[in-house]
C-alpha cells in the first residue's frame, strides 16, 4: 500500500511512528511543512522537517519532542554572551550541525528537497520525506502592540510570545508563487490513501494545503484525518490560538468543517467528540491520546481502516 501523510512537527512526527508500525509493509511518503522555516545566525532552520527526521531516525529529545537527544547549548550561551539576537530561539550544538550542512548545500545551489534527502541518508527515517515546496514560503503573523499592527515571523509569535498576543491574521508569504517540491504531486497521485495526522490544522496541515496544486490533488484521493482537538482543547501546543485567528471553533467539529468534505473522506475523533458530523465524511470515535507507541499505532490503524 502506498500511503502519503502530511505532517507538521511534534504531533505529526509522533503519529508517523505509529503509522509506520501500523503499516510496516507500506511505502510511506511524508510531505513536511516548511512554513515554519527561518534563517537564524546565517543558518537555514527547518524545524518540522528536522523533527520528523529526528523522531523517526531515533535522534529526537523525547521529553521536548524537538531537538536532539542529549544536546548541549554551548553555542547558544556564547552567542548570548556576545549579545547576539534573537536569544529566544535556542539551537542545540548537535542540531546546529544539521543546519550548517543544510545551509552549505542550499548555498551551493541544491534545492531543499535534495538537501532533505541527503540529510535523511544519515537518519534513515523509514519514510520518504519531502518538503512541501523548494521555494521560500514563510508563515507570518499580524499582531497588534503599542506601535499598532505589524507582521512578525511565525516563530517569534510561537516561541517568543507563546501565541499570547492574539493574531489578527496568519499568512503564508510567498505561497502564491510557490510550487510543490519534486515528487509531491506524483506521490499523491500514486497514493492509495492520504492521512492528515493530528498536526496543527492552520500552520502545519493548512500551510501545506496552501501550496498551489496540493489541495486539488488531495481532493481526488481517499483522505482520512485525525483530529488534533480532544474535548475542545488541543492535545499540546497553541492550536486554539491559530484556530481563533482564522475564525474557527476549537473543537473536532470546527476542524472537520475547516478541512471540509471535498478534502476529507474519513475523520477520526476522540470518544468525547463522538457527535462530530459532516455530510459525506465518515466519522469514527476512538481513544485518541498518543500516550505511547502502542496507543499511537492503534490510532493509525483505526485511521487506515476508516478510510478503507
Amino acid at each position: 500500500m502506498r500511503i502519503v501523510s502530511l505532517a507538521g512537527g511534534i504531533g505529526g512526527a509522533r503519529f508517523l511512528r505509529g503509522l509506520r508500525a501500523a503499516a510496516p509493509e507500506s511505502e510511506i511518503t511524508v510531505i513536511g511543512n516548511t512554513g515554519d522555516d527561518i534563517t537564524l545566525f546565517g543558518l537555514r532552520v527547518c524545524p518540522d522537517l528536522d523533527t520528523v527526521m529526528y523522531t523517526l531516525g531515533g535522534g529526537i529529545d523525547e521529553a521536548q519532542g524537538w531537538g536532539r537527544a542529549g544536546d548541549t547549548r554551548t553555542v547558544k550561551d556564547e552567542l548570548a554572551a556576545y549579545g547576539v539576537e534573537p536569544q529566544w530561539f535556542g539551537l542545540g550544538d548537535k542540531d546546529i550541525a544539521t543546519h550548517i550542512v543544510r545551509t552549505q548545500m542550499l548555498n551551493a545551489g541544491y534545492p531543499l528537497s535534495a538537501v532533505t534527502e541527503a540529510l535523511c541518508e544519515r537518519w534513515r527515517p523509514g519514510v520518504r520525506l519531502l518538503p512541501m515546496t523548494d521555494d521560500r514560503a514563510e508563515t507570518h503573523v499580524v499582531i497588534e502592540d503599542d506601535g499598532g499592527r505589524r507582521a512578525i515571523h511565525f516563530q517569534e509569535w510561537w516561541v517568543r510570545l507563546r501565541a499570547s498576543v492574539p493574531a489578527h491574521r496568519i499568512a503564508l508569504v510567498g505561497a502564491d508563487d510557490a510550487k510543490p517540491a519534486p515528487g509531491v504531486l506524483e506521490a499523491i497521485e500514486a497514493a492509495d490513501v492520504v492521512v492528515l495526522p493530528p498536526s496543527n490544522p492552520v500552520v502545519s496541515i493548512g500551510t501545506i494545503l496552501q501550496i498551489p496544486g496540493i489541495r486539488s490533488a488531495l481532493e481526488a484521493k481517499a483522505v482520512v484525518g485525525v483530529s488534533p482537538i480532544i474535548g475542545g482543547a488541543p492535545v499540546r501546543g497553541m492550536a486554539d490560538a491559530c484556530l481563533a485567528a482564522v475564525g474557527v471553533e476549537t473543537s473536532a467539529q470546527g476542524v472537520l468543517e475547516l478541512y471540509g468534505s471535498r478534502l476529507l473522506d474519513g475523520w477520526l475523533v476522540a470518544e468525547q467528540d463522538a457527535g462530530a458530523a459532516l455530510d459525506g465524511v465518515r466519522v469514527r470515535a476512538v481513544p485518541l491520546l498518543m500516550s505511547d507507541l502502542a496507543a499511537t499505532t492503534a490510532i493509525a490503524r483505526a485511521a487506515l481502516e476508516l478510510v478503507r
